[in-house]
């Protein structure tokens, strides 16, 4: 047994007291305090005399008092030869501190408890230091899943937008051929052209998502916008919900794709009915916002915000934290993608805004979607809406260029149905072989297509024909810096107008 020290010896009170980073003191057999060195003065502010003759249990929390932390700690001590543990602390301010702490029971000569050694050590800024430090890792871990959901999203969602184009190609074209026939034919025909829709509009959220949606942001009255869809969200609430636009009058235009908010603001409008089963009243407001310093995500600068705001159910802090995550809903197995808050956070950080959310359970949800004002520069050379573009007239030699082969007979029956003449090949090196023997008028091209993309066959198609006329066809956003004013781009799925249009607009005026 190792030797002990008298607790009254001299030599040994002065090691005691000279530590002051450790609070070192004893306790009798029932937790109350005998001495006092300096360290515990420092980190729990008592001086000796103050707290000498005080149970122990006075430095814990409330809550562990209730519990019976302290007695359990002695108990420890006393049944198992050491008490060890990490936990909240009081001083005598009534600050709290993490402690680490250390209790030995002291035993006489015959093994009978006289009292006990107590250790605790201030470890706040250890335990801080850690917290933020697991918290930089989880934020690590997270972004990296985050990209990783984000590219397979993207992947998925233009494979889908494929499959979607040659579905709603092929439905258009056989509805065009089918002149006489059961009505019911009809209706079964525009129901799978619908579920297409449905379909294409979820891969947009799912592009949206994986930041590959294409945006086109320009200045936007967000009143007119708002009026312009007003039928379609009252018909899309229902009757039990009451729709209150309230945008103020001279609100800046916002720098923002229209089209996409108007989906933002449909997603959120049906986000905020689902939440009032039994009816309620939806508000729009759009405010103009002014950030005076920089935030964490927004500069500062002049913003336009428009809320969505219904007096349903709510949701706590728990689900809020998680509302924007890709594929979390509370809707139910069927209900509800889980990609409509994602898309919509998306988009408004793709054009420089942020959407916020704030509820409260009981009290309703408000969506705030944050975008910035339109410069001044812009609103004065914004180019005025483009004229309606006369269709092609002439029959056209056509070069459809696709490695996948339903997409590529679908990309060639819709000019086929329109009179012109069409060319396949299933890639850029093929294609460039039928440009060495046959002339074209026009090219149609995948742009992701393996081994030679198709602004990679582009280019070298028209180092022998630099005049010949292209089209780049995909489903995402994206395409090298180079080929945006080059090549105009058709995104997938498309329709036979949406062709038509593109074919017109790209061709020489004397072509029409």
């Amino acid at each position: 047994m190792p030797p002990r020290l008298p607790i009254g010896d001299d030599r040994y009170r002065l090691l005691i007291d000279s530590v002051t980073d450790y609070a070192i003191y004893t306790l009798d057999p029932g937790g109350y305090v005998r001495n006092w060195n300096a360290g515990a003065e420092r980190i729990k502010l008592y001086a000796a005399a103050e707290i000498i003759g005080q149970h122990f249990s006075k430095f814990y929390t409330d809550e562990d008092r209730r519990a019976g932390e302290p007695e359990r700690a002695l108990r420890t001590a006393r049944e198992e030869g050491r008490f060890e543990k990490e936990g909240w602390r009081v001083r005598k301010d009534g600050a709290q501190f993490w402690a680490s702490v250390i209790i030995d029971p002291i035993r006489n000569d015959a093994g009978e408890i006289i009292g006990y050694a107590k250790v605790t050590r201030d470890i706040t800024e250890r335990m801080q230091a850690q917290r933020q430090l697991d918290a930089a890792r989880e934020a690590f871990f997270q972004s990296q899943k985050m990209e990783a959901i984000g590219q397979l999203t993207g992947g998925v969602a233009h494979d889908f937008s494929n499959l979607l184009a040659a579905v709603l190609g092929s439905l258009e074209l056989l509805r065009k051929r089918l002149l006489e026939g059961d009505p019911k034919t009809f209706q079964l025909l525009d129901n799978a052209v619908q579920g297409a829709r449905r379909g294409a509009a979820l891969t947009q959220r799912m592009l949206a998502f994986a930041r590959r949606q294409e945006l086109r942001p320009e200045p936007a009255d967000v009143r007119t916008l708002i009026s312009g869809i007003i039928d379609l969200l009252e018909r899309t609430l229902g009757p039990t919900i009451t729709l209150t636009i309230d945008v103020a009058p001279h609100l800046p235009p916002a720098l923002t794709d229209a089209n996409q908010l108007e989906l933002a603001i449909l997603n959120l409008a049906v986000n905020a009915r689902d939440a009032m089963s039994a009816g309620g009243e939806i508000r729009i407001v759009g405010r103009k916002r002014t950030l005076d310093r920089a935030e964490t995500t927004l500069p500062a600068g002049d913003y336009v915000c428009l809320s969505i705001i219904d007096n349903g159910a709510g949701i706590d802090a728990e689900t809020l934290e998680r509302a924007t995550q890709p594929f979390f809903t509370t809707k139910g197995v069927g209900k509800g993608a889980g990609l409509g808050l994602s898309m919509v956070q998306g988009l408004t950080e793709q054009q420089g805004g942020q959407l916020r959310l704030s509820s409260k359970l009981g009290e309703g949800t408000t969506a705030e979607l944050w975008l910035p004002v339109a410069p001044t520069g812009l609103l004065e050379t914004a180019p005025a809406a483009a004229k309606p573009v006369s269709a092609v007239q002439a029959t056209l030699r056509i070069l459809a260029v696709d490695d996948d082969s339903l997409i590529l007979m679908n990309t060639a029956a819709m000019p086929e149905d329109l009179g012109h003449t069409v060319i396949q090949a299933s890639s850029g090196a093929q294609a460039l072989q039928f440009l060495e023997t046959q002339a074209v008028d026009l090219v149609i091209a995948d742009q992701a297509m393996p081994r030679m993309t198709g602004t990679d066959f582009a280019k070298a198609a028209r180092l022998r024909s630099p005049s010949l006329p292209f089209i780049l066809a995909t489903g995402y956003a994206e395409l090298p810096a180079e080929a945006g004013a080059s090549f105009p781009r058709l995104a997938k799925p498309f329709d036979q107008a949406q062709l038509a249009a593109i074919i017109a607009r790209t061709l020489p005026t004397d072509r029409h």
